[in-house]
């Protein structure tokens, strides 16, 4: 599957939409993305892993530094659409305590804070 990448304003926040395997070869134009919206000011961010099948480490140290950068500025970040094979990463390195998950974006939304 071909990694893509989506950026859309939602209501308060913005919703970074992934598509194909986060790993070394991908996960730096996520970095990146993610990046350049917390820079252009969001404050909350929701990045959709539904298209997302596999996560390496470098996967999650991108939504780990992004947490931290959002939070730094006072800001949030949600999961949404985490399928299995990812939340067994989220959850063995125990990063789901940290970030919240939910099921769909829908949901991320409503339950972040307003910016």
């Amino acid at each position: 599957m071909e990694f893509t990448l989506s950026t859309r304003r939602e209501g308060a926040g913005t919703v970074v939409e992934v598509a194909g395997d986060l790993d070394m070869s991908t996960t730096p134009r996520l970095r990146e993305r993610l990046r350049e919206v917390v820079e252009g000011g969001t404050r909350v961010v929701v990045v959709d892993l539904t298209g997302v099948g596999f996560m390496d480490s470098s996967g999650l140290g991108a939504l780990v530094v992004a947490y931290r950068e959002l939070r730094e500025r006072d800001g949030w970040l949600g999961l949404a659409g985490v399928r299995r094979s990812v939340r067994t990463v989220l959850s063995i390195t125990s990063v789901d305590q940290v970030i919240a998950i939910f099921d769909t974006v829908r949901d991320a939304e409503a339950a972040a804070p307003v910016a």
